[in-house]
């Protein structure tokens, strides 16, 4: 999932750095010397013997109990993604299945006809590494990121109209690469390649992967830079397409009664 060997411990070690040692519980009377939770105090908040949680960290061992990994991920207050994020890497078997080895481009013929029906909408279908498989007539047109035979991250980091269509491109950057980390996490091995490329190709994406960062958003809102229109401030909602592709539909929208959503119509009916 990335060149590093110790995942799991470099993930530990990221959000132990991050965590508040007074909102963790630990009270201190000395200046602290380092950022975060020193080892010795998270294995004691979570249970634990220090030595046993700097073998985990270190990747000397690689297979915590179930319990073990609860009560570190409550002592490091991770989230839902952050929390499906570090049982996959410590149970790794768990979360392989049927997935085929290669990724299938096909969108379904149901699902195309949706978007060719959504003539006011900007809409567009991606794959797991977020290839864009399939859009509306109108996604294109505001973002030449949402066009067919486009990927999401590799126009972020490599296209120099990414920082012109995004406004607030640092937190777009890290989102994307928030959210890849995610999906591979639960896809273990099928991203890897593409990673690796990314990572050798962008200073800023091999960076931002090994912050690991991680969540899963579903739904936000984002602005976009559009030519001949000017700002827009977009809403999306993304939803899962069952089945064993991994395919998402993003579907982007002004928000009702807005002048955001009059410019959508607008352009649309042009």
């Amino acid at each position: 999932m990335s060149h590093d060997d110790n995942d799991l411990g470099s993930f530990l070690r990221r959000r132990r750095e991050r965590t508040d040692p007074a909102r963790a519980g630990v009270v201190t009377h000395t200046r602290r010397r380092v950022p975060g939770l020193r080892r010795e105090e998270l294995a004691l908040l979570a249970g634990v013997s220090p030595s046993y949680y700097t073998r985990l960290e270190q990747g000397r061992d690689r297979h915590p109990s179930r319990e073990i990994l609860q009560a570190i991920a409550g002592v490091l207050e991770l989230d839902d993604a952050e929390r499906s994020y570090l049982w996959s890497l410590a149970a790794p078997a768990l979360f392989t299945d049927a997935a085929p080895d290669r990724e299938p481009d096909a969108v379904r013929p149901g699902v195309l006809h949706l978007l060719r029906r959504w003539s006011d909408l900007p809409a567009f279908v991606t794959s797991p590494r977020r290839d864009v498989l399939a859009t509306t007539a109108l996604a294109p047109r505001l973002n030449p990121a949402w066009a067919q035979g486009q990927n999401l991250i590799e126009f972020t980091f490599l296209d120099p109209r990414a920082r012109q269509a995004y406004p607030q491109w640092q937190d777009i950057s890290l989102q994307a690469v928030a959210g890849l980390r995610a999906t591979a996490a639960a896809l273990p091995g099928q991203l890897d390649a593409f990673i690796a490329t990314m990572r050798k190709s962008s200073d800023t994406f091999r960076a931002l992967w090994d912050s690991h960062d991680v969540y899963d958003r579903i739904h936000g809102a984002k602005q976009l830079q559009v030519p001949g229109v000017g700002l827009l401030s977009l809403e999306y909602e993304t939803f899962a397409l069952a089945g064993p592709e991994g395919h998402v539909l993003y579907v982007y929208f002004g928000r009702e009664g807005s002048a955001d959503e009059a410019t959508i119509r607008r352009l649309a009916a042009g």
